[in-house]
């Protein structure tokens, strides 16, 4: 009978190797996607997202690309100072630079800053805000048509802002009530607000053309919008429920980048801004109003007095 030869383990040979090691720790994330991440923890916007970013970038690049735990308070004021002195910025968009600093310094670095002296600050203009007048929110209402118009009532009516607009669902309509559920406004506050009765009927033709729409790219496999936080995952098929859809949807779809699907935003505020100033031109209104001019009024509002006014008999 063969005897089995038995071979000595050799321990070395493991030493060292990818199977017993430790997994390496990932890399430390480059600052800035730190500062994205610590911004989508807090759940800011993501214009304010935008923004921060923005001005951390044009603090290391003013400073020749020093790292900011390497800079501290003067650093600082010498950045908010130029801002003011050669880039003639507005107090506000210093004051947005400011704070997007702080944030850096307080939640992403740690690092605690004090009082930061010798600022030159932009000076605050006293200007009164554009007011137009009853005759000429209607004369330039009148030039306007389509998803335009209904959002220009809606601002002039219900006193909603550009983006509170743009961002409206279905399912914050209640025509039994008169009211529009205004979500995350500002200050991340919810609100209720009066629907005018002079746009229900408008609102609704409108709300019925979207629901073909939104059926049409249900059937093509489509008819998906964005949720807010975590209800994507939360509720995976509520992104196609009808109460969950814009009420002024874009008219193209775009790709989602982390899961490829394709979706459809709502409809982007620069639509309404340019057919709000074209309106504007044509009705013969030339002070330097924009949309947000119409949550300033001279006059109580009496919108039934402005237009014209049917009664409600059924919905969509």
């Amino acid at each position: 009978m063969e005897s089995v030869k038995v071979l000595p383990l050799n321990r070395n040979q493991f030493v060292g190797s990818a199977a017993v090691n430790a997994p390496a720790t990932p890399p430390k994330p480059k600052l800035l996607d730190q500062v994205r991440q610590a911004i989508r923890r807090r759940h800011y916007s993501d214009r304010t997202e935008k923004a921060y970013v923005h001005w951390i970038k044009r603090y290391i690049f003013f400073h020749n690309k020093r790292h900011p735990l390497e800079m501290a308070e003067p650093e600082i004021a010498q950045f908010l100072s130029s801002l003011a002195t050669d880039g003639r910025v507005s107090a506000s968009t210093q004051n947005q630079a400011f704070n997007a600093l702080l944030f850096l310094y307080h939640e992403v670095l740690s690092k605690k800053i004090g009082l930061i002296d010798g600022v030159v600050r932009a000076k605050r203009p006293q200007r009164l805000p554009v007011v137009l007048t009853k005759d000429e929110v209607k004369r330039v209402l009148d030039r306007m048509d389509g998803a335009p118009r209904l959002m220009g009532l809606l601002l002039y009516g219900a006193g909603l802002r550009l983006m509170e607009c743009c961002r409206l669902r279905i399912k914050d309509i209640d025509f039994s009530r008169n009211e529009v559920v205004v979500r995350s406004g500002k200050g991340n506050k919810d609100r209720y607000t009066m629907l005018p009765s002079a746009v229900q009927d408008s609102l609704i033709q409108h709300l019925r053309r979207v629901k073909s729409q939104h059926d049409e790219d249900l059937r093509n496999g489509l008819g998906r919008v964005a949720l807010p936080n975590a209800l994507d995952r939360k509720y995976p098929n509520a992104g196609k429920e009808w109460g969950w859809q814009w009420v002024f949807p874009a008219t193209s779809h775009y790709t989602d980048r982390s899961t490829g699907e394709k979706r459809r935003h709502h409809l982007h505020e620069s639509v309404l801004q340019r057919a709000f100033k074209e309106a504007r031109l044509k009705a013969g209104v030339f002070k330097p109003a924009g949309c947000h001019s119409l949550r300033h009024y001279a006059e109580p509002r009496t919108m039934p007095s402005l237009f014209s006014v049917s009664p409600v008999d059924q919905h969509f």
